[in-house]
């Protein structure tokens, strides 16, 4: 399935029926009284948050989409039916913009949420509901309103906790086969992952994160080179980030130091929040380095790189330190969940005040 991750769409909620004026007429009763009924509501525009989408396809080829407008009001006292809502299923993780102005109206974050995008048009009122003490034979109706009608843009961005970067043919594909249930494609060429890819990773029972791999960035990626800058975004959300260097390159022209700082450097063009989310160093490919040379290969791109954060010698395709690699991370996940999740700290000498300390 080809992925796609923008969407342009109408929906059009469904109008409200129009009242009905309308007067008994029965045998034998020649003032019957009004008896015109409302109309029914117009149709909503729900979205839902499915957890089994990974990809707004279904949205590129049909772009229209249009609720069932409610029934006219008859007379007898019946009221008209309301219109058929209609639910459009979106991955989670969508973002709903507006399309002319460019501001974000909802995000689906949840699995099984599920929001009104358009709301349909209220019936309009029969002559039975102007019916009153002085007004015995009211000849109003009002007609329905008109359902909401918008042009959106949708935006996925994956729900992940970890991320996966670095240059093609670092690994990336290789090690999220090696720890997660995901089987991308794996091949010995650049650019093998065109569209990004989410594992669950099983850490125990009840214990488990998510893990996402995106395309290879290159050098020039936040102006448009390559495939990666297409894709960055999907790291916005994770909490933490995998940066994958390979120690030993095929070209030994090739300095992996380098073109690490050179992704580091994309990361800070393209997003400054980015950037400054917790990355760890992961030296891949350590089973091609010889075991005499492994140490003085590590300490040489570590100090080079002047990297301050954990740093893992793994080889993801033996799965030599990945079993390290994945406890630590979810160590790491937790935490920041238990963070997210501690309440404020309050200074009783502030108790009850909006005040607070410095």
């Amino acid at each position: 399935m080809k992925f796609v991750d923008e969407a342009t769409i109408d929906v059009a909620a469904g109008d409200g029926g129009n009242g009905c004026a309308s007067f008994r007429h029965e045998k034998y009763k020649e003032f019957g009284g009004p008896d015109g009924g409302d109309g029914g509501r117009g149709g909503h525009v729900y979205a839902l948050a499915d957890a089994s989408l990974n990809t707004l396809v279904d949205f590129r080829y049909t772009r229209r989409f249009e609720a069932q407008r409610g029934e006219h009001g008859k007379g007898s006292d019946m009221f008209g039916v309301k219109g058929e809502d209609i639910i459009l299923k979106m991955p989670v993780g969508t973002i709903i913009s507006d399309a002319e102005t460019g501001e974000v109206l909802f995000e689906l974050l949840k699995p099984g949420e599920q929001i009104t995008i358009a709301k349909g048009g209220d019936g309009g009122f029969g002559n039975m509901h102007y019916k009153s003490s002085t007004n015995r034979a009211p000849r109003q109706k009002t007609p329905g309103w008109p359902g909401e009608r918008r042009t959106l843009k949708l935006e996925l961005k994956v729900l992940a906790d970890v991320g996966l970067l670095g240059m093609p043919n670092a690994g990336k594909s290789t090690l999220i086969a090696a720890i997660s249930n995901a089987r991308p494609k794996i091949a010995d060429y650049p650019f093998t992952t065109l569209h990004p890819n989410l594992g669950v990773v099983r850490v125990g029972p009840e214990k488990s994160f998510v893990v996402a791999d995106v395309p290879g960035l290159i050098e020039g990626a936040s102006e448009g080179a390559g495939l990666g800058h297409q894709f960055l975004r999907h790291l916005q959300r994770t909490r933490l980030l995998l940066h994958l260097v390979d120690v030993a390159p095929f070209d030994d022209a090739v300095d992996p130091v380098q073109q690490a700082k050179a992704i580091a450097a994309e990361l800070k063009k393209f997003d400054p929040e980015l950037y400054a989310k917790p990355r760890w160093l992961v030296l891949n490919k350590l089973d091609m380095v010889p075991a005499e040379d492994r140490a003085a290969r590590v300490k040489d791109i570590v100090k080079r790189l002047r990297h301050k954060g954990p740093v893992f010698e793994i080889s993801a395709l033996t799965r030599e330190g990945c079993e390290l690699l994945v406890q630590k991370i979810y160590a790491h996940i937790a935490k920041v969940h238990e963070d997210a999740q501690a309440p404020a700290v309050v200074d009783p000498r502030f108790a009850g005040s909006d005040q607070q300390p410095d």
